[in-house]
């Protein structure tokens, strides 16, 4: 029998979706797919020939089971650099991705029966992974009108004795909204007044557009820092998703060491080859980052532009990662193609079966009145796929 906490857990809808559009793709149809969660550029030159020296050398044996100390140091050195960040390599912890940092928190920090504040729309493995760590996901819906700002009302209704954390994700999967300062400080408040613990995503950083600024939370002061944990990882920023390097920092030594323990008991170390490519990744010209940045910056204009001028379409411009997060709630109720529109299931349907694009379904994301389409495509990709919703919809 498969245990109770395995059946409350979901399977992930947008890697269900990717992995049927590459199927359909197998398969010989014509399909268009927006459901992809990575950069499709390649992994840069440098960082792939210190990943294949590292394999040739034989460096190929355990290292501690948090890391190495090399990558430590070098990401210690990164956020210091980046993010006004001070933390000694032993308050961090690499992870097979930030993913599995995300995990490993959830584990070391939840007692049955803990609240976690997870804002919607929200990254779909949040609430999955709150609920394999016996924890109870609560939402607070952000303010769409506001370019998905924080209703703060809302959120001290919502906090309550059991809550332990709340997740900040800026940039935000899968809406590009990026915090403003202020948001992040008045947040910061309600932590350290509820005495919540802050986990910051932050693995979408590097890509920002419209001269945004990305600030971690955890920089706003001692205090905050000491109750944030910090999590990025090398996936986007370096086109890296498949080598599996995040990593996690925090002051509190307690969640440190719960974490090694636990990581020593679960996966180990992370790839060593991959740890020393991640190390060269750290030291990669930021020139390199920002050639991806502007393309996704020209394709993030372009799908904005496009999907406005679908009759019906509304939706907020990104303002960081690679997405756009359309509503399409005009349609809720509707028949198309013989297809009863009740949510955003029936809609992805719909333009799966009819226009042969592959797009995510709000519901993924806490919300069944938008899809996420993702930009890490090609131009000519952008055009085939607009062209064909806009074809389906009208």
């Amino acid at each position: 029998m498969i245990s109770e906490r395995l059946k409350k857990v979901a399977p992930s809808l947008t890697l269900a979706i990717d992995a049927k559009a590459k199927q359909m793709k197998k398969e010989g149809v014509d399909l268009v797919g927006f459901g992809a969660g990575e950069p499709d550029f390649n992994t840069p030159e440098n960082i792939k020939e210190a990943g294949i020296k590292a394999i040739k050398d034989n460096q190929t044996r355990y290292t501690p089971a948090s890391g190495m100390i090399e990558l430590k140091t070098a990401v210690a050195e990164k956020l210091k650099k980046d993010n006004n960040l001070d933390y000694k390599p032993s308050d961090i912890i690499i992870s097979c991705g930030a993913k599995h940092s995300l995990y490993n928190i959830f584990m070391a920090l939840l007692n049955p029966g803990d609240e976690v504040i997870i804002f919607s729309p929200y990254w779909v493995s949040y609430e999955e992974q709150v609920k394999i760590a016996d924890g109870v996901p609560v939402f607070v819906e952000l303010d769409e009108t506001k370019n998905f700002e924080v209703n703060f009302d809302l959120l001290n209704k919502k906090i309550t004795k059991k809550t332990k954390a709340m997740i900040v994700n800026s940039p935000s999967n899968p809406t590009g909204a990026i915090f403003s300062e202020q948001t992040l400080q008045k947040l910061a408040d309600i932590a350290l007044k509820n005495n919540l613990y802050i986990i910051s995503d932050e693995i979408y950083e590097k890509l920002i557009y419209n001269n945004k600024k990305q600030i971690s939370i955890a920089s706003l002061s001692k205090e905050v820092k000491a109750k944030t944990i910090v999590v990025n990882g090398v996936s986007k920023t370096y086109a890296m998703t498949g080598w599996r390097i995040g990593y996690l920092a925090a002051d509190d030594k307690e969640i440190i060491s719960a974490i090694d323990n636990l990581q020593s008991h679960s996966t180990s170390n992370p790839t060593t080859p991959a740890q020393i490519a991640a190390i060269e990744a750290l030291k990669t010209s930021e020139s390199v980052i920002q050639a991806m940045v502007a393309e996704f910056d020209k394709r993030r204009k372009h799908i904005l532009k496009r999907v406005r001028a679908i009759s019906g379409l509304t939706a907020v411009e990104p303002d960081g990662a690679f997405y756009i997060f359309p509503n399409f709630s005009s349609f809720i109720g509707k028949t198309i193609k013989g297809k009863k529109i009740n949510g955003s299931l029936d809609l992805a349907e719909l333009l799966l079966n009819e226009a042969k694009v592959a797009v995510v379904p709000g519901i993924a994301f806490g919300t069944d009145k938008h899809f996420r389409l993702s930009y890490a495509t090609s131009m000519t990709n952008i055009d085939k796929g607009l062209d064909r919703i806009g074809d389906v919809l009208k």
